[in-house]
């Protein structure tokens, strides 16, 4: 593990989130806005969108004032530290005000471009490379690219402090039971799009005795009730082996609980890029829907993160069905044997990740190497 930079005094950061769609961005910002108020850090949460909030972050998070998308730097001018999350477009007058600030007080307002989740190769090359603007309204400033990343060349994912520990305390059975997955049964987690192979999985479900399925809001929820719709006796009973899937559709949730679902299910549905590396740091097997992209960029995305996972060939053919890679064929068989050969994977994967330092830890030495 890399040494840690402590910064020496608590700083003010900005944070710019812009909702696109679904809840990754605003998921992602959430959880580094409340881990850099926990570590005594004061944040300001730009955001268009901020009604996820209400269920994401309810009770909100000391030190944290969530705004509303500025026209311009707010009177105190901007702070320490501004983040733009994933390429977001700061406006042309905040940016002026950063760089007045710079020429007037000699203190450089950190300017960092905190970048989308890769284990492409271009990652590594491009992790904290500058950007001088020459021209407009932040000419004379730098501004820093800052990318996630599952190795030591990477700036890491996010993992709060405490974070093992709250799990290893989980009491799994207890969760279980409030809600209703009986003893013994496969709890299986759905937190998707429209994935192509839903049919598919549901039918490799209703071959499981006891198998339940946990459906989250949105549009999984959507995506298995339309399925309801076309085959309303059929969709959780297989008539040749008359076991009875059971289905809950949950309600949405603060962030906390949304993990403990990860860490109480025996496999585990995600999608984008929170929910991937809750999934990771849950330990438990888990299929990756990816954010799909219109130029087909997906996919190679996806493949090397399969690469980086060092994912066995029956977890690959899961990916590449469930993501529409492939069209052709059954998904594999959710087995026992199949089950703990992913298992043992995410969790080699997930060591390898421990040893490195979180993206927070690794943030906060890079900005007190660039004040």
């Amino acid at each position: 593990m890399s040494p840690a930079h402590p910064v020496a005094a608590p700083l003010r950061w900005d944070l710019f989130c812009q909702v696109i769609d679904n809840y990754g961005d605003i998921g992602v910002c959430w959880r580094l806005a409340a881990d850099l108020a926990g570590r005594g850090h004061a944040v300001r949460l730009w955001t268009d969108d901020a009604t996820a909030l209400g269920w994401m972050a309810p009770a909100g998070a000391p030190g944290v004032q969530v705004l509303p998308w500025p026209a311009q730097a707010p009177p105190d001018g901007a702070g320490d530290v501004v983040i733009e999350a994933f390429g977001c477009e700061i406006a042309p007058d905040f940016i002026a005000s950063m760089a007045y600030s710079t020429r007037a007080s000699g203190q450089n307002r950190l300017w960092i471009n905190l970048e989308y989740l890769s284990a492409e190769s271009y990652v590594e090359r491009s992790h904290r490379l500058p950007s001088l603007l020459m021209s407009g309204p932040g000419a004379g400033c730098t501004r820093w690219f800052f990318y996630p990343g599952f190795t030591r060349r990477t700036g890491g994912l996010l993992r709060e402090p405490g974070l093992m520990d709250r799990q290893a305390a989980f009491d799994r059975a207890g969760w279980r039971a409030r809600h209703g997955v009986a003893t013994g049964a496969f709890a299986v987690s759905l937190f998707c799009y429209e994935p192509p192979a839903l049919p598919s999985l549901l039918d490799r479900l209703r071959q499981h005795a006891g198998a339940h399925l946990l459906v989250t809001p949105g549009r999984a929820t959507a995506a298995v009730q339309a399925l309801e719709n076309q085959d309303p006796n059929g969709l959780q009973r297989n008539q040749d082996a008359g076991s009875l899937l059971s289905i809950s559709y949950l309600a949405p949730c603060p962030q906390p609980a949304f993990d403990e679902m990860l860490w109480a299910c025996d496999f585990n549905c995600v999608r984008g890029e929170d929910s991937l590396v809750r999934a990771l740091w849950a330990g438990q097997p888990f299929v990756w829907h990816i954010y799909p992209q219109d130029d087909q960029a997906h996919h190679a995305k996806l493949h090397a993160f399969l690469d980086w996972l060092q994912a066995p060939t029956s977890l690959r053919r899961f990916h590449a069905l469930w993501n529409g890679l492939e069209q052709d064929g059954p998904l594999p068989a959710l087995d026992a044997a199949t089950l703990q050969e992913w298992r043992a994977t995410v969790q080699a994967a997930r060591a390898r990740l421990l040893a490195q330092d979180d993206l927070l830890t690794q943030l906060l030495g890079f900005v007190a190497e660039k004040s």
